[in-house]
């Protein structure tokens, strides 16, 4: 395996998923999608709707009530070594440097001097150069927000599920990570699940757009919508053809769609 190849991007499927939790509360209902290797999937919908409890099903940090999820084919059972995960918030260890943090990624059995060349190359990638030996509050939160992700793709995963990465960021950093990610996954090739409430980051990133919500009298979210990005990555965020796709999906997230009088007002 090359450094800087997923191990082998792996397709994702849900099939009639359900989860409550241990108070009776459904959260999720019936959720079934696919998800082909080395694609983008976005997961929109609204707060609360389980769109991160999702992401820990797939990962195996939880179980679902009901139904299966495979990877590659492949049930998911547990903690699944095939999953890398980067959260809202970096996680870094405030103890070890960069360094020593992406190496927390690494695959058991990785000898010291193949991780070494992994993390170096891991870091260099996602722009830290020159950063390996800084500890995590000697840098910026775009910096640290990169060194978890160099941390997830140090396992060379088939499959990597971000959990709004980037929402704790500022606009233009925001905006620098969703390059480099859209970067890093044409390298790689893995197949990227990526939770968002950013509708503009859904369409500039994905190929694949699933929104989940709630039907009437039926407790738990459900995949309610799901929608193609019908232009090839990497994708200018200016194209016309986007500002439809995001009314839509603004429109379904409860969003209305401002009338002719309000445009001209405003």
């Amino acid at each position: 395996m090359t450094i800087g190849q997923a191990a082998a991007a792996a397709g994702v499927t849900l099939h009639g998923v359900g989860h409550t939790y241990g108070n009776g509360h459904t959260v999720l209902r019936d959720v079934a999608l696919d998800v082909p290797p080395g694609e983008i999937a976005a997961i929109l919908g609204p707060s609360g709707c389980g769109k991160s409890t999702l992401l820990r099903l797939v990962a195996g940090l939880e179980r679902p009530a009901e139904g299966r999820i495979t990877v590659d084919g492949r049930p998911v059972t547990g903690i699944d070594p095939r999953c890398a995960v980067v959260f809202q918030e970096p996680r870094l260890l405030p103890w070890r440097d960069l360094s020593g943090n992406v190496a927390l990624g690494l695959p058991r059995g990785t000898s010291r001097a193949e991780g070494a060349r992994i993390v170096r190359h891991w870091l260099d990638v996602v722009g830290l150069d020159g950063f390996h030996k800084h500890r995590p509050r000697q840098v910026s939160g775009g910096m640290a927000q990169r060194t978890a992700l160099a941390r997830a793709l140090a396992r060379q995963p088939g499959v990597l599920l971000l959990d709004e990465p980037f929402a704790a960021l500022d606009a233009l950093t925001r905006l620098r990570m969703q390059d480099l990610l859209a970067d890093v996954q044409r390298a790689a090739g893995t197949t990227v699940l990526l939770v968002t409430h950013d509708v503009d980051e859904a369409l500039h990133l994905a190929d694949r757009v699933f929104l989940l919500g709630s039907e009437p009298d039926r407790p738990g979210a459900t995949v309610v919508t799901s929608l193609d990005v019908p232009h090839p990555r990497p994708r200018d965020r200016a194209l016309p053809e986007l500002a439809t796709l995001r009314a839509d999906l603004l429109e379904r997230l409860g969003v209305p769609r401002p009338t002719p009088a309000e445009r001209t007002t405003s």
